[in-house]
């Protein structure tokens, strides 16, 4: 289990990029037509709005590492979750 602490500025991280996720997108399209104080502006925004610094973290333990996009979970927890056969589809693969 991850900790609480960086889960929760995780959050914060993903609430401030969604806060400003649209007057990024409007400062951006003037900046890139050359408007130097769109630049500015942008620049002046706040360092965890942009979506760069989000990382992907498991929905039930929080694990930065070995996260799957396709389950939005770890690796960990999706095996678990596989034997136990809890997510539809996924079989113990033999050969």
């Amino acid at each position: 289990m991850a900790k609480s602490s960086m889960i929760a500025r995780e959050r914060k991280r993903q609430k401030m990029v969604d806060k400003y996720a649209t007057r990024r997108v409007e400062l951006k399209k003037l900046a890139k037509d050359g408007d130097v104080e769109a630049q500015i502006a942008l620049d002046k925004l706040p360092k965890d709005s942009s979506p760069v610094r989000l990382h992907n973290r498991c929905r039930l333990t929080g694990r930065p590492r070995g996260y799957m996009r396709r389950f939005g979970i770890c690796r960990v927890v999706f095996r678990e979750m596989a034997n136990d056969g809890k997510i539809p589809g996924v079989t113990k693969s033999s050969w």
